[in-house]
C-alpha cells in the first residue's frame, strides 16, 4: 500500500512522534491510522522498557498553582540529558503532570507504592460490600473493586484529565518514545489551603 505524505503529517501531528515511525507504523498498519496509533503505543512501551536501566543526568522541576490559589503541586520529571530536559515540549509534559497532580490527588507515584496496610485495609471495605454476591464471582468482583480504587491513588495509572483516552504512564512511554530517552516522575508534592 502507499501511504501518502498527508498520512504521515496527520499522525505525526496527532502523536508528535518522528516521520519515519509514523511512515513505518502506517505501513505496517496498511494505511489504517487508528492501527497505526496503536502500534504505535505498543513500540513505545517496548522501548520505554528497554530504556529502564539507563541513568539520569537531567530533569525539571514544574509547579502548577490553580487558578483559585488555594492548591497547587510541584514534580520532578527526569530525563538523561538536558537537550530534551530544556526542550518545551518536556516542559509542557511536567506542567500536564503538575496540574493532574493538582486536580487529581493521588496518593501514590506507582502501584508498587501501596504499602501492605492501606492495601489490606482496601480489601476488608470492599469485601464488605461483595458479601451478598455470587460466592464464584466474589473474587473477581473485589479485584475489579481494588483496580478500580487504586487506579484513582495512583498516579500513572490514572487517565489524564486532558485527554481520558491516555494515562499517565502511556504519556511518559510516548514521550520517551519521541525524545529517544527514558522520562521519569521521580517524585511529586501536592498542597492545598487547610490541608
Amino acid at each position: 500500500m502507499n501511504i501518502t505524505s498527508d498520512q504521515i503529517k496527520a499522525l505525526r501531528e496527532k502523536t508528535g512522534i518522528s516521520v519515519m515511525q509514523c511512515k513505518k507504523a502506517l505501513e505496517e498498519a496498511e494505511g489504517d491510522e487508528a492501527k497505526a496509533m496503536i502500534i504505535l503505543k505498543k513500540k513505545g512501551a517496548e522501548q520505554a522498557a528497554k530504556k529502564a536501566d539507563r541513568e539520569f543526568g537531567a530533569g525539571i522541576v514544574e509547579a502548577y498553582i490553580h487558578s483559585n490559589g488555594l492548591v497547587g503541586s510541584i514534580i520532578e520529571l527526569a530525563s538523561e540529558t538536558d537537550f530534551v530536559s530544556n526542550n518545551a515540549e518536556f516542559k509542557t509534559l511536567a506542567k500536564d503532570i503538575a496540574m493532574q497532580v493538582t486536580a487529581t490527588a493521588p496518593e501514590f507515584l506507582r502501584q508498587s507504592d501501596i504499602d501492605e496496610t492501606t492495601a489490606q485495609k482496601a480489601k476488608e471495605l470492599f469485601t464488605k460490600e461483595i458479601v451478598d454476591k455470587p460466592a464464584e464471582m466474589q473474587e473477581k468482583i473485589l479485584q475489579g473493586k481494588m483496580d478500580s480504587y487504586f487506579k484513582d491513588q495512583v498516579l500513572l495509572n490514572q487517565d489524564f484529565i486532558k485527554n481520558p483516552e491516555v494515562t499517565i504512564q502511556t504519556m511518559l512511554d510516548t514521550a520517551m518514545q519521541k525524545f529517544g530517552e527514558r522520562i521519569e516522575i521521580i517524585r511529586f508534592k501536592r498542597f492545598e489551603i487547610g490541608k
